[in-house]
């Protein structure tokens, strides 16, 4: 059964390959050309910069924010279907290895019904929720970094364009000034997006180590009372750690979901300042229109009055 179960697996590995990256390239075509369409059509960008809002560098937004933000929902979903598929197997074994655990207290005694379950997923929301209370200004400090980004390379390339028309020493210098400027920004967002990239890893550390020994300390009650064997301690833990693995999807991928966000809340921003601009252009015509309307209107009631 090797040899077909093997061809089978490359040939799965293939086909997830192939239909990830194809999901992703023809999102990107379509929301890419989506947003040129809409940015260049009548005009738009000319009116971009009147308009308020956050919406600076739109060409950086169509070109890298929309890659991030139709790259990474596909590969998070795939991640997410094989945690979930993870989860559920191995589940199983916790619930039928672990069994019960019998607590004596007060005189009184407590059944806990697959006990190693409740606890696997009590922790993976604990730890969920510590990161989203950990990570919460991941996301801001993201955007903000794209933004540095962008903003360097428009300077970059606006400085180029001034250099190939005028060969005068101030400009260069003061082009030379205000890319230094952008540069400093730029560093002073990674510095803070390293910030909260150490507090993230903090708690992702403190899950890989804890995890194996939390895993032991719950068996270590049934073992003791001669209620499950050292082999079955050995492939409960195992089991244990897996299940936590897999539930704790969110954590290993906050920073992906953080740096996905970021982007498309960036597409967001610059749809809606483009939104506004087509609703203003839309009233003025239909303001016109009426006001048109209204002028035939008077000329005809005029006409009739002479008459």
């Amino acid at each position: 059964m090797f040899v077909p179960l093997a061809a089978g697996s490359l040939v799965l590995a293939l086909v997830s390959v192939w239909g990830r990256m194809t999901a992703q390239r023809n999102w990107r075509e379509w929301l890419t050309k989506h947003l040129i369409d809409y940015w260049l059509g009548n005009a738009r960008y000319r009116r971009l910069k009147s308009t308020p809002g956050e919406h600076e560098y739109p060409e950086y937004r169509v070109a890298e924010d929309a890659r991030v933000a139709t790259d990474a929902p596909i590969d998070l979903a795939l991640g997410l279907l094989t945690s979930l598929l993870n989860a559920i197997t191995f589940l199983s074994v916790l619930w039928s290895v672990g069994g019960d655990l019998i607590v004596h207290a007060f005189g009184l005694s407590f059944t806990l019904p697959g006990y190693l379950v409740t606890a696997a997923v009590a922790y993976s929301a604990v730890l969920s929720a510590t990161m989203l209370l950990v990570g919460r200004q991941l996301t801001p400090v993201m955007e903000e970094k794209n933004e540095a980004e962008a903003a360097l390379r428009s300077a970059a390339c606006h400085s180029r364009e001034i250099g190939e028309r005028t060969v005068l020493g101030n400009d260069a210098l003061q082009q030379r000034q205000n890319l230094r400027s952008i540069v400093e920004r730029v560093i002073g967002c990674w510095r803070d997006l390293c910030k909260q990239l150490i507090q993230t890893t903090i708690v992702g550390h403190m899950n890989f180590l804890f995890a194996p020994v939390l895993a032991w300390i719950l068996c270590a009650p049934k073992y003791l009372g001669g209620g499950m064997s050292l082999g079955d301690v050995a492939q409960v833990a195992a089991a244990f750690i897996v299940v936590q693995g897999a539930l704790n999807w969110f954590v290993d991928n906050y920073q992906r979901l953080a740096d996905w966000l970021s982007s498309v809340n960036r597409v967001s921003s610059l749809l809606l300042a483009l939104d506004k601009i087509e609703m203003e252009s839309t009233s003025a015509i239909t303001t016109s229109v009426e006001a048109h309307g209204l002028l035939q209107a008077t000329r005809a009631l005029l006409s009739q009055k002479s008459a």
